[in-house]
């Protein structure tokens, strides 16, 4: 539980550093034969701060519930 805690502490944080991600697909405009023209598009997929803070939030849980679980009663 502390490890999936802490991937999802990180997971949060850089969706607040960076807000979101980027990628590029190739698509042909032009295909006439032997002459092809290809164009790279890039797209972008913001993520909202709130899914960041809710990573985060969750992360914080998990790893408050991991160390509740692992002390001795």
């Amino acid at each position: 539980m502390k490890a999936l805690g802490i991937i999802l502490i990180v997971a949060g944080l850089l969706s607040f550093i960076y807000g979101g991600f980027h990628y590029k697909t190739r698509e042909r405009v032009i295909d006439a034969g032997p002459i092809n023209v290809d164009v790279d598009k890039r797209h972008s997929v913001p993520i909202p701060p709130i899914a960041g803070g809710v990573l985060l939030a969750g992360g914080v849980l998990l790893l408050a519930m991991g160390a509740r679980s692992g002390r001795a009663v």
